[in-house]
């Protein structure tokens, strides 16, 4: 099996198999991950992790695969790079948090799929890969974006120029990584932060993740206006009228 959706009650879990090939991208792991974006507009989802059924999160694109579409026209081409856009599109509209728990690393598109989720828990050893250079090729599924946004220039162009991998170590020095854990703990870890996150609430979670990912985008004046309204239309919620009374009343807030 290419790929897998574990319901999980308040999370679901999507499992990258293709464990001969790594992880590589398969037309089921984009049907899974779409299918889980899909349920996670259901009101008891509070998260959505991705990790690998192998000891590799995910290769990235199958060269292959690649190297049959030298046979179709230009175009054509255009519209299957769409489709891995279209899915990091759907990725960044998630209703809920998602969260990537990382074994043995990320290539290529897969780190793409990786710096599109809000927190990554990667394991020590892990390692963050975009080699596009190596077969003539070069970076897509928005990957430049991410690293321009995450890191500094000159390891983003040391990734991208050069192809040489980046230790999970480094990118959590830099921030770009949630938490590092030990071989095999990966997803353990993110388990740790479904469960944080199913006991917030819902509903602001949901603001705060759209706020910060169009900050990046927008002027600081569009965002002071867009944090005006968000605050405002919070402020008389019914889980702000439970979060401030759990604080004055020294107690942990319960939400529904």
């Amino acid at each position: 099996m290419s790929a897998r959706i574990e319901d999980g009650g308040d999370r679901l879990i999507i499992w990258n198999g293709n464990t001969a090939k790594r992880g590589a991208l398969s037309p089921e792991l984009y049907a899974c991950i779409l299918s889980a974006l899909e349920q996670a507009q259901d009101s008891r989802i509070r998260a959505v992790i991705l990790t690998s059924e192998g000891p590799f999160f995910c290769a990235g694109g199958n060269l292959n695969v690649i190297i049959e579409r030298r046979q179709i026209s230009e175009a054509a081409r255009r519209d299957k790079v769409d489709e891995l856009h279209d899915l990091l599109r759907a990725m960044r509209a998630s209703p809920v948090p998602l969260i990537a728990a990382i074994e043995g690393g990320a290539a290529g598109a897969g780190l793409s799929i990786a710096l599109a989720c809000d927190m990554i828990v990667a394991a020590k050893d892990a390692k963050f890969t975009a080699a596009y250079v190596k077969a003539g090729l070069v970076p897509d599924g928005g990957l430049t974006s991410a690293m321009a946004r995450l890191l500094p220039r000159p390891l983003a162009m040391e990734m991208c120029l050069l192809g040489r991998p980046v230790m999970a170590t480094r990118f959590a020095d830099l921030g770009a990584v949630s938490r590092i854990c030990a071989e095999g703990k990966a997803l353990e870890e993110a388990m740790v932060l479904a469960d944080t996150l199913a006991a917030g609430p819902r509903t602001a979670q949901g603001v705060i993740r759209k706020l910060v990912a169009d900050a990046y985008e927008a002027t600081e004046a569009d965002q002071l206006d867009a944090e005006r309204d968000a605050m405002a239309a919070a402020a008389g919620q019914d889980e702000a009228a439970e979060g401030i009374a759990a604080f004055l009343e020294k107690r942990k807030p319960v939400y529904r």
